[in-house]
């Protein structure tokens, strides 16, 4: 296809509390490109899996989509009754959920998970699902004979695989990994992203990967964004970001994580904590911790600009 595969335009969404609208999405715009890995990054709070439930239409109460357009393929998910999205999700847009534990149902066996997700969405008989649930489960890794186990039988790195495997099951374009690796050991998570490159590779899906690990995220990304208190502060090129990212904010993620390779550092934390969304402070959000702040960081919101190809920054005081 040409154009994206997604575009995000202006989108806003409020959690509803009695004291007033607190804004979790703040007029964000992006898009994701046919076979893209587009790594979103940020602290708790930022908005990551907000953004992430409200593409698949499942936020919880009291959220509310307050505005904008999310259009996969052109067409408006917002917009789309509950009948109409039934042939979307896991068709078009799928998900791997935080925990796998939370995500899989304790009291059925995997094979059963499977097959339910495949004959809910497809003409398939009871024994021509089982064969595709086998085929997928040996997709990701995981012999037939664990068809018939139960989710509290499998170690944390396959009941992950196994969600990766339901998610992948009707090929959906694009698939939402919300922290994937949450809770694994190193290893189990090297792996399993490599797995989910490997696949990415092979049958062609887009990606927005959610994380908390800008190092692995810079590795296993095409581009990344950067969320920052609701807001888009930072996209651009993996490669870019890891060398010579722009905003302040951004710079000092990076100073704060340990490198994968080289020689142990001393690392610096940000000073401060991210602001309370429901009474965000005026101008750049980033202001009160920021050390290149000035007065019109604290007056005016900066717009999100294009500094090199395919590079954009919301900060005043980058040129």
């Amino acid at each position: 296809m040409t154009g994206p595969l997604l575009s995000i335009r202006h989108l806003r969404v409020d959690y509803v509390t009695g004291s007033g609208p607190v804004r979790a999405i703040d007029d964000v715009s992006l898009d994701l490109a046919p076979g893209e890995i587009l790594g979103i990054a940020g602290e708790s709070g930022s908005g990551k899996s907000t953004l992430a439930q409200t593409l698949l239409r499942i936020l919880p109460p009291p959220a509310v989509v307050a505005g904008g357009q999310v259009l996969l393929g052109g067409t408006d998910l917002l917009k789309l009754s509950e009948h109409e999205l039934r042939d979307v999700r896991w068709k078009r847009i799928a998900m791997v959920f935080q925990s796998a534990m939370d995500a899989l149902n304790p009291v059925i066996t995997i094979a059963e998970q499977i097959t339910d997700t495949l004959r809910a969405h497809t003409s398939m008989t009871s024994r021509q699902a089982r064969d595709r649930a086998a085929d997928l489960l040996a997709m990701v890794g995981i012999p037939r004979e664990q068809l018939d186990a139960f989710a509290h039988q499998l170690s944390g790195g396959m009941r992950q695989r196994v969600c990766i495997a339901i998610a992948l099951a009707l090929e959906p374009s694009l698939v939402i990994l919300d922290e994937p690796t949450t809770a694994l050991d190193v290893i189990v998570e090297r792996e399993i992203l490599e797995q989910l490159r490997d696949l990415q590779a092979r049958l062609g899906f887009s990606v927005l990967f959610i994380t908390h690990d800008l190092g692995r995220m810079l590795q296993f990304s095409d581009r990344v964004s950067i969320f920052y208190a609701a807001r888009l502060v930072e996209i651009g090129p993996a490669a870019t970001l890891a060398t010579t990212p722009s905003h302040p904010y951004t710079q000092g993620l990076l100073r704060a994580f340990p490198s994968l390779h080289g020689e142990s550092v001393d690392r610096e934390g940000i000073p401060g904590a991210p602001p309370s969304l429901k009474s965000p402070p005026p101008g750049c959000r980033f202001h009160p911790r920021c050390p290149l702040a000035m007065d019109r960081c604290r007056a005016e919101r900066p717009a999100l600009v294009e500094v090199t190809p395919g590079h954009s920054v919301a900060c005043f005081a980058v040129k």
